[in-house]
């Protein structure tokens, strides 16, 4: 992230095209979030789905829980889940 210019420096058309140029940027950012949010909000319901299946299909979605990482992690005597681990 670049710091401010100093505004004394600045000219009324120089600030008035850094903002400018800061609002398409922040324009640009928050599009790519929402892409994002979308994304993740189809994932997560592709994987809902999936768990109901499972679910309707005589499965148990808890299976793949290590219940013994989780209580040793809950016992103090090991390190939390890595992100990739969660969910």
């Amino acid at each position: 992230m670049e710091p401010l210019p100093d505004f004394a420096t600045l000219s009324d058309e120089g600030l008035k095209e850094l903002i400018e140029k800061l609002m398409h940027e922040e324009q640009e950012v928050s599009y790519r979030r929402r892409i994002l949010h979308g994304q993740i909000d189809i994932l997560r319901a592709e994987r809902q789905a999936r768990l109901q299946r499972k679910v309707q299909s005589g499965g148990n979605p808890l299976d793949e829980i290590d219940v013994e990482k989780l209580t040793n992690i809950l016992a103090g005597k090991a390190s939390p889940l890595a992100p990739e681990e969660r969910e």
